[in-house]
């Protein structure tokens, strides 16, 4: 082939997975060229990149330019934009994929063809970096808008949440509002997306196609992403099993929390990570909870659910049987005919619902609200799949290529008089031992991660588990020999106990990689101190460092560590740099969008 290789760069696609396809490219005669054509000519048309198809189309379609316009917070949504972008591209549409952030009113000038995606974090927010665009279309400078302007939003959330997809609700209104035609209702997914959005792509492809009297090719590129990967390629559905090397607690004696440094082999797997990624471990649930709903329900464990399913095996491996979302309260609520579980569904008692769940799973729904007799496929029907559990990577690739470190706080806890405990994080605590195997694979972040610059000075805020990704952070950093200044905000309750990974980190510091650590350990005295407290101690050299170019992460708690964070780093730039609050916040904002202001909160 005459054309440049694929990069991580120039394809939607990770550096290693590029390598990959292009070896097996090599080789390929013109009949397998050509079944691959249709891809390739989607990536041709994206005008970066340095590959085209070999053997292009005899006729494509002249189509109005189609924006795929993404808000991503962990990458998820804006893998579904890259892949709504081959799709289109596959038969025959021109197209630009666009970051929320990118995006400004003056974009807005000509009328557009829009495939929205964006995820909701928290509860209801917006992407970071997709704070700034939210802000404009819901202010009072929003572009006007008329049905020249078309769109379709695709949302994904969580339905745990009280807000569940919210953001694009949101998105989906506003659009409507400013005038523009929505020409596909929104999708709202769950974090099982994957099947709805591809779904959802295709729909609105046959109807741009309609509306621009454009034939388009259909089933020109890839099935999906997973298709488009060479078959090495590990992913939730096809997971690679690593074998534990070594489990440690990392808390001394008289902690009150209980924190796992785990080591995992990836000899013979082909993956690779980069600092900021993640592992998605695919968990099971814990089998003393399982009998204890089967008993609860009165259902044959041996339950036949088809294609040679058995009950008890499914709870254990396939369906989430702890979280409560609404779609299962609003099943619950019809099957018991419960007429005070039917009175907490409603609009007006959201609040008095969502504190009644607090604390609560499922088992304690089917006790409170019980139903005389239940079969296996009524009861299954509105649980949602179990989805993986994402842990932040603690090693460099660079540094341990044949493994991947996580660590991991396990959650336990008592409430409504009975026991509780992480899915995940018992699993790998209680049942999984060295020597075993996990099903892992790797989740790409491409919103967490060190600057291209190995000068570029970082900090760094990360209390408990979430200094995790900075230990890869420094790990990477000290194999490439970068120049960059590092500066750590670590935060957990006791020194004595709670110190995580404190021998690595001081010989760190002694040796000048780590050029500040700064650290706060609440409980140690009457008034609690925290990170956010450090960082306004130190606020004319932290707004200093920021001047200077600096990165900052933010990785832990999203409920009220990265807010609190957040907080403090604005009244750093209102106080050190003699902003008023209205500046200080469009200087956060121009960070978040230079994507030097990057949060992996959870």
């Amino acid at each position: 082939m005459s054309q440049g290789p694929l990069l991580d760069t120039n394809s939607p696609l990770s550096a290693e997975q590029a390598r990959q396809l292009n070896e097996a490219l090599k080789g390929l005669d013109a009949r397998q060229l050509t079944w691959l054509s249709g891809y390739l000519a989607g990536l041709g048309a994206q005008g970066e990149a340095a590959v085209t198809s070999p053997v292009q189309p005899e006729s494509a379609p002249a189509a109005a330019e189609i924006v795929v316009l993404y808000g991503s917070q962990t990458g998820n949504a804006e893998g579904v934009a890259e892949l709504a972008s081959d799709r289109a591209k596959a038969r025959g549409f021109n197209v630009r994929l666009a970051d929320m952030a990118d995006i400004g009113k003056k974009d807005f000038k000509q009328p557009l063809d829009l495939m929205v995606v964006v995820s909701t974090q928290g509860d209801g927010d917006p992407p970071d970096t997709a704070e700034g665009f939210y802000e404009l279309m819901h202010g009072r400078k929003a572009p006007k808008l008329d049905d020249k302007t078309r769109f379709s939003v695709l949302a994904l959330g969580d339905s745990s949440y009280t807000y569940y997809c919210q953001t694009g609700k949101d998105f989906d209104a506003r659009l409507e509002a400013l005038g523009a035609q929505r020409i596909h209702e929104r999708v709202d997914c769950d974090i099982d997306y994957e099947d709805a959005a591809e779904q959802w792509i295709e729909s609105v492809l046959d109807r741009y196609a309609e509306l621009n009297d454009t034939a388009s090719r259909v089933g020109g590129g890839p099935a999906s992403v997973a298709d488009a990967a060479p078959p090495a390629s590990y992913s939730k559905k096809h997971p690679f099993h690593a074998e534990v090397l070594d489990s440690i607690v990392l808390n001394g004696r008289g902690s009150d929390k209980e924190t796992h440094h785990i080591e995992l082999s990836l000899e013979d797997s082909g993956l690779t990570y980069e600092p900021g990624d993640a592992i998605g471990i695919v968990p099971q649930n814990d089998p003393a909870y399982v009998d204890e709903l089967l008993d609860k329900l009165r259902l044959d464990a041996e339950a036949d659910l088809g294609e040679g399913r058995r009950l008890r095996d499914a709870l254990l491996t396939e369906f989430e049987v702890t979280t409560l979302t609404r779609p299962f309260l609003e099943h619950w609520s019809e099957v018991s005919d419960a007429a005070e579980l039917r009175r907490l569904m409603d609009q007006e008692s959201r609040d008095e619902l969502r504190d009644w769940v607090e604390g609560r799973h499922i088992i304690d729904v089917i006790e409170h609200f019980p139903v005389k007799k239940i079969d296996a496929h009524t009861f299954t029907r509105a649980l949602r799949k179990l989805p993986p559990r994402l842990y932040s990577i603690a090693s460099s690739y660079q540094a341990a290529p044949d493994e991947v470190h996580l660590t991991v706080g396990i959650v336990r806890y008592e409430a409504h008089g009975r026991s509780r405990g992480g899915v995940a994080t018992t699993y790998l605590a209680d049942r999984v031992r060295p020597g075993d195997t996990v099903p892992i694979y790797v989740d790409r972040n491409k919103n967490f991660k060190l600057p291209h610059d190995d000068d570029t000075p970082v900090i760094m805020v990360g209390p408990g588990t979430g200094v995790a990704p900075y230990r890869a952070f420094l790990q990477e950093r000290e194999e490439r020999q970068a120049g960059g200044r590092n500066w750590l905000f670590f935060g957990d309750r006791r020194f004595r106990s709670d110190f995580l990974y404190q021998a690595e980190l001081l010989q760190w510091r002694k040796k000048g990689l780590l050029t500040h650590l700064d650290v706060a350990f609440s409980r140690d005295q009457r008034e609690k101190i925290y990170v956010q407290d450090r960082m306004r101690e130190h606020a004319g050299e932290l707004y200093a460092w920021l001047q200077e170019g600096a990165h900052f992460y933010v990785c832990g708690d999203g409920e009220r560590m990265a807010a609190d964070v957040h907080r403090a780093l604005l009244d750093v730039v209102r106080e050190a740099g003699g902003r008023d609050e209205e500046s200080a916040a469009e200087y956060v904002r121009e960070l978040q969008q230079a994507k030097r202001y990057q949060r992996d909160v959870y």
